[in-house]
């Protein structure tokens, strides 16, 4: 079963994953999932600890909430996945364990090769690393982290480390900006934020009535 943080993070990432080229009716994010890809070994699956999808139904009624992902049946694969590193998978995410005939295949192959995802992140909170993986030409080349994070050119968003405070608990979280480096703000960051502008408005305007008062006292002394 997932810990906190593995409840968490992933929140914090479908928070802040904002695609301003789609409209959020088609982005599909997902944590702890179990994810679909053969159809002619239906039993098989993975379960990445964070996923996106571009271009498809969000499914924002609560009947239409998906209970799994049918790679042949939504026909598009996710666009970037991130695995949260913890000691009992460290392996699998990282494509280190030996790939057994007859069983299926490895986590890495099947981003790899069957899904060919575009982008695999990887996060260790225990090492605060991000590695990071492109795919090209049939393979994970790997990308380097730089500046602020990983640009995803398709998303026109990075996803970079963070160090602050989210949902009360302070670390280093994994996030999305803009092309401008701004972070994305979560959404309790985007009630804050919407609470102090109603706020100053409310004492911009108590200020010009005092002041119109003030102009109007004047004039009849």
């Amino acid at each position: 079963m997932p810990d906190h943080f593995h409840l968490i993070q992933p929140q914090f990432l479908s928070e802040t994953f904002c695609p301003p080229s789609y409209p959020a009716d088609r982005v599909f994010t997902a944590s702890d999932l179990y994810l679909y890809y053969d159809s002619q070994n239906p039993a098989w699956y993975k379960r990445p600890d964070w996923f996106a999808v571009l271009g498809v139904p969000a499914r924002l009624k609560q009947h239409e909430l998906r209970l799994s992902y049918l790679l042949w049946q939504e026909r598009v694969a996710p666009y970037v996945i991130v695995e949260l590193l913890s000691p009992g998978t460290e392996k699998e995410d990282l494509g280190e364990v030996v790939a057994v005939p007859g069983q299926p295949p490895r986590k890495w192959d099947v981003y790899e090769q069957w899904l060919q995802v575009p982008y695999y992140l990887i996060y260790s909170r225990y090492t605060n690393e991000l590695q990071a993986y492109q795919w090209v030409s049939g393979q994970y080349q790997p990308l380097a982290v730089t500046g602020q994070g990983v640009w995803l050119p398709r998303a026109q968003l990075g996803m970079g480390l963070w160090s602050g405070e989210y949902q009360r608990v302070t670390g280093l979280w994994l996030r999305c900006y803009d092309r401008q480096g701004r972070w994305i703000p979560s959404k309790d960051e985007a009630t804050a934020a919407a609470l102090r502008v109603a706020d100053q408005e409310r004492r911009d305007k108590e200020a010009a009535l005092r002041l119109a008062d003030q102009e109007h006292r004047d004039k009849e002394a």
